[in-house]
């Protein structure tokens, strides 16, 4: 990510999500797109997570690490899997969709975190500007900075980011795990008043 997205290209990519999404339900292809008529921005290959919320409570929330597709394709892709195979929720259904909210991330690429010691993480970490990675041996996880604003504490942050990871809480205290850190910039549709339940 290298300079902020205008409000066109947001607006944009958040009206494919929902179209994505409003597909997924209905058993349809992806919506058609014509990449001449879209921002370098959106054609250059990128990472997002596409978050779901109904009533403020989150419905859904899927996305990549690494830039594999256009932006624009990326989104398509993991809104409609948001919407249909996060295995936390069962599938949206078309009747849910006037009330679920959408929330774009687009992430820069991952860093690794260096440091020496387990109670050193904590102290590294950097509440609501990093997104976090923890991998152990087969397993990984991650939470988008946004968790930050329910969990502030990097002690607790870490300790549910390793549940999450399918680890005991405590790994990160006894262990020295690979960590990587990245940024989002995100946008939702009550941003932009584009989606009124």
């Amino acid at each position: 990510m290298t300079t902020p997205l205008s409000a066109h290209d947001k607006q944009l990519l958040l009206k494919l999500a929902r179209e994505s999404i409003e597909a997924a339900v209905s058993s349809q292809p992806y919506p058609h797109v014509d990449p001449s008529r879209l921002s370098p921005d959106l054609l250059r290959k990128g990472a997002s997570f596409v978050t779901l919320t109904e009533h403020g409570e989150l419905r859904g929330c899927i996305g990549g690490l690494q830039p594999q597709y256009p932006l624009y394709e990326d989104v398509l892709i993991h809104a409609a899997q948001a919407a249909q195979y996060d295995y936390r929720f069962p599938p949206v259904t078309p009747d849910e969709l006037l009330d679920i909210e959408l929330e774009v991330s687009v992430l820069t690429e991952p860093q690794p975190l260096d440091y020496d010691l387990p109670a050193e993480l904590p102290r590294r970490l950097r509440p609501e500007v990093d997104g976090v990675i923890l991998a152990h041996g087969r397993h990984r996880a991650t939470f988008l900075p946004q968790v930050w604003e329910r969990v502030p504490s990097p002690e607790t942050f870490l300790s549910m980011l390793c549940e999450k990871m399918g680890v005991h809480p405590d790994t990160w205290r006894r262990t020295k795990l690979e960590v990587q850190v990245y940024q989002v910039e995100n946008f939702t549709e009550s941003e932009f008043e584009m989606h009124q339940a």
